[in-house]
């Protein structure tokens, strides 16, 4: 079993590697849905799910199965045509992801085909996000999302429902909601940020490579907090790569 800090290293990797795996592709869906409320959903779904994994903790394992039938199919969408060097085929890759993550669970073979599906289906879902919200209010969103989840940490009102939904499992089926590696551990909602950023850039390669590099770098430093404190918001160094990305676009615009 590799060290806490090779382990949450490995992590902040994934995360990277989520921002820079995306390609730019157009889902055409229907224009009712289209709207900048959606921009809601990165920041209400942390909220969302600790208020009720907080009053109703049985509401933990309802979301593990419900990341279990829901996250496959997003991930084969990944797949077959969302993510760089994407092929239809490469859909099937998701029977013996899941087949290696269920008969090894515990493992770091089993944790690693946990972990590709989780972040495969992030890059699904957060196309879909990226596909119905313009991308002003979707930047807003991510940051709110970053700054929420720092809060929720700093208050102390994270632990304890996080510590719940981690616990929680499908029976001895794969845990596709949470994201082990190792001794380390993050949430959904730290793969998801990542993708939904990766999507979000992936129409200027320059631009999502940059921000894949900014993201090892802020998420490695990040870590090292990990000396001094138990529990760190993941979300923050992927959203201050979107910023400083921006930012360096807007001063080179501004030249």
């Amino acid at each position: 079993m590799p060290s806490f800090g090779v382990s949450i290293a490995v992590l902040s990797l994934v995360q990277a590697a989520l921002v820079a795996l995306p390609k730019a592709r157009e889902l055409t869906l229907p224009a009712r849905l289209h709207g900048p409320w959606w921009a809601l959903v990165p920041a209400g779904s942390i909220v969302v799910v600790i208020v009720v994994v907080n009053f109703y903790a049985g509401s933990a394992t309802a979301l593990a199965w419900l990341a279990l039938v829901g996250v496959p199919p997003f991930a084969a969408l990944a797949l077959a045509v969302l993510v760089r060097g994407s092929r239809p085929v490469w859909a099937l890759a998701v029977v013996p992801l899941f087949a290696l993550a269920w008969a090894s669970t515990g493992s770091l073979a089993g944790e690693s085909a946990a972990l590709a599906l989780s972040g495969l289906g992030c890059i699904g879902l957060g196309w879909l996000l990226v596909s119905v919200v313009p991308a002003y209010w979707l930047k807003l969103g991510i940051y709110a999302m970053a700054a929420i989840d720092t809060w929720l940490v700093a208050s102390d009102l994270l632990q304890g429902p996080n510590a719940t939904l981690t616990a929680a499992s499908a029976g001895a089926l794969p845990r596709l909601h949470v994201a082990h590696f190792g001794s380390a551990q993050m949430g959904f909602g730290d793969l998801f940020i990542a993708a939904t950023v990766g999507c979000l850039l992936a129409a200027s390669r320059r631009r999502q490579l940059q921000a894949a590099a900014l993201a090892v770098a802020f998420g490695l430093a990040f870590d090292l907090l990990f000396l001094a404190v138990d529990e760190l918001p993941a979300t923050v160094p992927v959203a201050l790569a979107l910023a400083a990305v921006e930012l360096r676009g807007r001063r080179t615009a501004g030249q």
